[in-house]
């Protein structure tokens, strides 16, 4: 991507000069695509090469060095870059190890005080449980590996201890980790500031230097929801403000005495405008809306100190080059496409207006200010709906949905947040205290009122229109649509082609038939890749099955951060029925977060009387019944049977039979294979399930595709040779985290399969799972998609 965009970059830059000589003009090109070529595998030959060694993982190491980023800080522990100086494997040096890893400090028995403040600069020693950068990987959701690529982490791990050697080791040379202490302590100072009850304090750290950890979950489905979550960061806007602040104030101070007339005023503004915002740019984490406008605001001054005049364009393809150069995997993040998306689409839409005024140079003033003042309103209305319109396919591609509440949300909003919120908190932040804390608590304060007024419309029903990933021809559709609607000129000259161009853009929202291409008997398990839980999606012509939620750790569930983003990607709203197996939490705990964005229709589990989330389904009037042996249903040809619990298990508070033994076990068979979801049910009760498969029962699987989930994950206690013996599965599979403490699938299990010459895949080597299932045995069945292949991510392949 980066090769193709610097290759477009260096043909449009001298497209003007070399206009009659093509010949020039396509080595132009070839040059820029060899060196992109050649920048690119560079970068990523250097980042592989970083790569933790295989022999290293899941051993205690001691590793010595320095906390060189922000760390992300909590009262469930911190998380933070570590830049590695030494490394040992008990007393014997480590001579080639990864230069950067991602640590995890968690506290013993959930104590905040067992984890000191971890500072950018402090020299630690830390003994830690290190692995290579792994992430679950399924479609539609975030890749960790991917994202570890990108910031060049080579492991990553967990602290069991650490010893503080130095309380600050900084380098007057070393200015990125300068900036990164300057950036921890604003966040103190804001902190500190701020009274501890206050809500949106993680808002305001936000808008100062753009650190958003802070901020609460409930809050980002508000600012989502109302689209305004781009200016509760560092937006290009921000640093503009910023920048011209710097450029006023130093034109002021140079008008004293002769100084012009040394240079002048117009070059000094410029060269004082970029240096404000390359500072507040690494201030703000560098960013890529803070890295675009900072290289515009560059390019601008470095014009103007060389008597040149560039077009709009021609700075935004050189901020384009410049992001790329330093930063190739930029394109695989949203906020490049929507920075440079948004700019890009001002640019072009508004580029016969001279200014917000949209007037002919020299006659604003003779102009009465009320009609200036309308003229401006309308260009900033013009340009909100040229962004609204030309973000449209990046937001559904990358988030699935569009606030429909977003036009008027961020009218009020813009102002508020640019012109009042973001001022007081830079300014109270950098001030010393005593002024500070009195600027800081009026921007929090209109950011609570703000605040509501946003939660009121975000909770509007039709707030959000939900969608899916939008397929290659409807973004394609779309583009071609969005450049008729906005381009420039009269809005009422052209309005019919433009009312054309904004129809092309309702390709967007078809929704795909997600199951389409399966027929009456044919049925789609798609095994998510959940880490140490279960959730696998069952999907026949018309229905689906959600069998199991995924774990839960703290705030941390797989519902919100693996399903959701799946079901939504997909646009899936609507689940018939929802399985779950036993009340373990790497079982349930994704279900209370599902519930609130998804529709079920049904549910069917093995869970106490008293569970919760039974409570939560009946309030929801979502009708729930046990799981019990002899239940069955068809759905579109396809048959559903339930093996476990026995029919007479009654589901009180406190059964007398771990949650494991009465796990719900559910076949799902159609003419040509029969699938077999377990749970974790263990040897009693796979004793139980071989007992109930008489003959006759064993006779229909005879022509069947056997596939089979290792019960338990794969436990020692689970997998029994008898039920194996009984049901003799084709194919079998397990969902278990990478490296889990638990040593899931147990050796001994692993070899039973092996020695039953039964294929066993484990979504840690595999990636989510795909399987589909014909309904004809004369038609070639498809071979599982294991995702982890089919995205490439060889390089990251493991043995288990």
């Amino acid at each position: 991507m980066a090769t193709i965009v610097i290759s477009l970059f260096g043909i449009c830059i001298n497209y003007t000069s070399i206009q009659n000589c093509h010949a020039s003009s396509a080595f132009l090109a070839v040059c820029c695509f060899a060196l992109g070529f050649a920048w690119n595998a560079h970068y990523a030959q250097g980042r592989l090469a970083n790569v933790l060694s295989i022999e290293y993982e899941g051993k205690d190491l001691i590793l010595e060095g320095r906390v060189n980023t922000l760390p992300q800080s909590s009262r469930s522990g911190a998380k933070f870059s570590f830049a590695i100086d030494k490394a040992f494997l008990g007393k014997e040096a480590i001579e080639s190890f990864p230069p950067q890893v991602y640590l995890s400090w968690q506290p013993a028995w959930r104590n905040p005080q067992d984890v000191p403040e971890v500072i950018p600069g402090q020299r630690w020693k830390f003994k830690v449980k290190i692995k290579r950068p792994y992430g679950s990987l399924n479609p539609y959701t975030f890749d960790f590996e991917r994202w570890s690529f990108h910031q060049d982490f080579g492991a990553s791990g967990s602290v069991r201890s650490g010893r503080l050697i130095t309380e600050k080791d900084i380098r007057f040379t070393e200015f990125a980790l300068a900036m990164e202490y300057q950036r921890w302590k604003l966040r103190q100072k804001i902190q500190h500031l701020l009274p501890r009850d206050a809500r949106y304090g993680g808002v305001i750290a936000a808008l100062v230097m753009g650190d958003q950890n802070a901020i609460d979950q409930e809050d980002w489905r508000v600012f989502n929801a109302t689209g305004i979550g781009h200016l509760i960061s560092i937006s290009g806007l921000h640093v503009t403000m910023l920048a011209g602040f710097g450029a006023m104030l130093a034109s002021f101070l140079w008008r004293r005495n002769t100084l012009p007339l040394l240079i002048p005023i117009s070059k000094v503004a410029a060269a004082a405008g970029f240096l404000t915002a390359f500072v507040y740019a690494w201030l703000a984490g560098f960013q890529i809306p803070a890295q675009r406008t900072m290289y515009m605001v560059g390019v601008v001054a470095f014009a103007l100190w060389s008597g040149r005049s560039p077009r709009s364009f021609d700075i935004w393809w050189w901020a384009l080059a410049f992001v790329l150069l330093i930063d190739p995997m930029a394109p695989y993040t949203p906020g490049f496409w929507l920075s440079f998306g948004a700019v890009a689409a001002i640019l072009y839409a508004m580029q016969d207006s001279d200014g917000l005024l949209g007037l002919p140079t020299g006659r604003e003033l003779e102009l009465d200010w009320q009609y200036r003042v309308t003229q401006a309103l309308r260009d900033a209305c013009r340009v909100q709906a040229v962004v609204t319109i030309a973000l449209l396919p990046l937001t559904l591609h990358w988030f699935y949905q569009v606030s429909i509440v977003s036009p008027l949300a961020n009218a009020v909003a813009i102002p508020v947040v640019s012109y009042i919120v973001t001022p007081l908190a830079i300014a109270g932040a950098l001030l010393p205290d005593f002024i500070g804390k009195w600027l800081l608590i009026p921007a929090h304060a209109t950011m609570d009122y703000l605040a509501i007024m946003l939660a009121w419309m975000a909770n509007w029903r039709w707030a959000i229109a939900w969608s899916s990933q939008p397929a290659g021809w409807a973004m394609v559709m779309s583009i071609i649509g969005i450049a008729i609607a906005i381009r420039p000129g009269s809005i009422r000259e052209n309005l019919p082609s433009r009312v054309v161009g904004l129809a092309m853009c309702t390709t967007l929202f078809i929704q795909p038939l997600t199951n389409a291409n399966l027929s009456k008997g044919e049925f789609r398990a798609t095994v998510l890749d959940i880490g140490q839980g279960t959730a696998v999606l069952i999907e026949t012509k018309t229905k689906r099955l959600l069998y199991d939620t995924g774990p839960i750790q703290g705030k941390d569930n797989a519902g919100q951060r693996i399903i959701l983003p799946y079901l939504r990607g997909r646009g899936i709203n609507r689940i018939d029925r929802m399985v779950i197996s036993h009340s373990d939490s790497d079982h349930i705990g994704g279900a209370a977060s599902l519930l609130k964005e998804i529709t079920f229709d049904s549910m069917m589990g093995s869970l106490p009387s008293t569970n919760p989330l039974l409570v939560n389904l009946e309030g929801r009037k979502v009708p729930a019944i046990p799981c019990r042996f002899g239940q069955q249903w068809s759905w579109d040809g396809v048959d559903f049977h339930i093996w476990h619990p026995n029919e007479h298990t009654v589901f009180e508070d406190q059964h007398p039979r771990k949650p494991n033994e009465v796990s719900c076990v559910l076949e799902v068979r159609n003419p040509t294979t029969s699938f077999w979801l377990t749970g974790d049910v263990e040897r009693q009760g796979e004793a139980e399930i071989t007992e109930r498969l008489t003959q006759a029962a064993l006779n229909n699987l005879v022509a069947k595709n056997v596939i089979f989930m290792a019960p338990h994950h794969g436990s020692k206690t689970s997998s029994s040779q008898e039920l194996l013996m009984a049901l003799s599965p084709d194919e079998a599979f397990a969902q278990n985290g990478y490296r889990n403490r638990y040593g899931h699938p147990h050796p001994t299990v692993t070899a039973r399969y092996q020695g039953m010459s039964i294929p066993f895949y484990q979504t840690p080597s595999t990636g989510a799972q795909v399987w589909t299932f014909l309904s004809k045995s004369d038609l070639k069945q498809d071979r599982p998609l294991f995702w982890r292949q089919h995205s490439k991510r060889l390089w990251h392949r493991r043995p288990q």
